[in-house]
């Protein structure tokens, strides 16, 4: 979800489809919406002249699209090794299934149901294929079960749907919290500051290649919008629908039910801290 207007200076990004790094390479799905922006990103890793790569969110269930990855590998003379998911939501993991059948593969994710193969994946573990390193960091606050990838040879980091290309991202109450997105977030500008992560890979929209510029926007734009809320609240309007209205009011109104539950999950923060 994209509500940017509420800050300027968000860092800009480039490359939409095809190389980004060094090991990474983009597929974009044709499911462009507001939702979605773009498209959803379905990333192919490798490392040069390697013979196996890693595909990272394969995307909606769309035959074409699906074709089109395994094509785009096989044309840098690649085969796909081992599939990886950020999290469930379906825009990312809906095509993960049919994607392995058509590559032969197992499927990773933190969520069990998600699963295909004896293998799960948690923040900390270290996937290796022909050279390739990713390290798994552990990313909960947009869903429960988001991950993100270290991909420490590029200086890079895929955030799924943690941090967008382009605007803003929605914390998705229940399953979001807005305490784990603030952590996660943290975790994130330490890989920037101590890690030498520089560019960002995200789950939709273009390339950031300022890494804690967009973290630390991230950061200012939860922080004002949570003073919003708190602001909203004291003015009497408690109902998370009245608060959409008076804080998402510069917002396209077809936002506002994806609006809603980032503000529940700001509503319950502000509870748990004695806030409101």
């Amino acid at each position: 979800m994209t509500d940017a207007a509420a800050l300027p200076g968000q860092p800009r990004g480039g490359v939409l489809s095809g190389p980004a790094t060094a090991r990474a390479v983009n597929v974009l799905a044709p499911n462009a919406s507001a939702m979605t922006l773009d498209g959803t990103n379905t990333w192919i890793l490798s490392e040069p002249d390697s013979a196996r790569a890693v595909v990272i969110d394969p995307g909606p269930l769309d035959e074409g699209h699906l074709r089109n990855v395994v094509d785009t590998a096989e044309r840098a003379g690649r085969r796909v090794a081992l599939i990886l998911l950020t999290h469930g939501h379906p825009d990312h993991s809906e095509g993960a299934a049919r994607f392995a059948e058509l590559t032969g593969t197992k499927v990773r994710a933190l969520d069990p149901e998600l699963r295909l193969g004896d293998e799960g994946l948690a923040g900390g573990d270290v996937v290796t294929v022909d050279g390739l390193e990713l390290r798994v960091v552990p990313a909960p606050g947009h869903t429960a079960d988001s991950l993100a990838f270290h991909l420490p040879a590029d200086g890079a980091v895929l955030t799924g749907d943690t941090v967008l290309g382009r605007g803003t991202t929605v914390v998705a109450h229940p399953d979001g919290r807005l305490g784990d997105y603030l952590d996660t977030l943290r975790r994130l500008r330490s890989l920037t500051v101590d890690d030498g992560v520089h560019t960002i890979l995200p789950g939709h929209g273009p390339v950031l290649e300022d890494a804690q510029g967009a973290v630390e926007y991230y950061l200012a734009h939860r922080a004002h919008r949570l003073a919003q809320v708190e602001t909203a609240v004291e003015n009497g309007h408690h109902s998370p629908s009245d608060v959409v209205a008076h804080v998402y009011a510069d917002v396209d109104r077809s936002l506002w039910p994806a609006a809603e539950l980032s503000v529940r999950a700001q509503l319950e923060y502000l509870r748990e801290h004695g806030l409101i």
